[in-house]
């Protein structure tokens, strides 16, 4: 039984052309229960807390800036506004998404992003001891299974510390 071939997304040709090792995977797993995503999620072989998710920010200093943390956790604005240089840090609107980005609701990468726009990355601490992490692929229901520290060197990001912490 010989696997589907999926055509490559621009993060996935920029990864191939400066040689970070990526997995790609077609996940589909937001209209399902937590049982169901559960299930999905160890076909691969990965957790929910894997998954990390690629928010978009603009900076009253810097302009457009990025963050790269677990999509199970918080993004501390008041964090990432310190680290980035900025006095004030608000969550790009939904409407200027895409036009900031490239990307829709959900498709965002950080590969793609750096490639397009050249935005500050910042990843969270929790990522830099991960074997991998899994963020967009760039389209929706595409994720890439990734080394986070091989992925923060290619795009300039810094391991900083951007959680709410209760």
């Amino acid at each position: 039984m010989s696997k589907k071939k999926m055509k490559k997304t621009l993060p996935e040709q920029v990864m191939d052309k400066h040689k970070v090792k990526y997995e790609p995977l077609e996940l589909n797993i937001l209209d399902k229960t937590p049982v169901q995503r559960d299930a999905i999620l160890e076909t691969f072989h990965v957790k929910h807390d894997d998954i990390y998710k690629t928010l978009a920010a603009h900076g009253d200093k810097t302009g457009p800036i990025v963050a790269v943390l677990p999509i199970t956790k918080h993004l501390s604005l008041k964090k990432l506004a310190a680290v980035s240089g900025n006095k004030k840090v608000a969550m790009l609107p939904l409407k200027e998404l895409q036009r900031t980005t490239g990307y829709i609701h959900g498709a965002n990468n950080p590969v793609g992003i750096w490639q397009n726009k050249h935005f500050p990355i910042y990843f969270d601490l929790s990522a830099a001891e991960q074997p991998f992490i899994l963020v967009s692929g760039g389209e929706l229901s595409r994720s890439d299974k990734i080394n986070p520290r091989d992925v923060a060197s290619l795009v300039g990001a810094n391991f900083v510390d951007l959680l709410e912490h209760d």
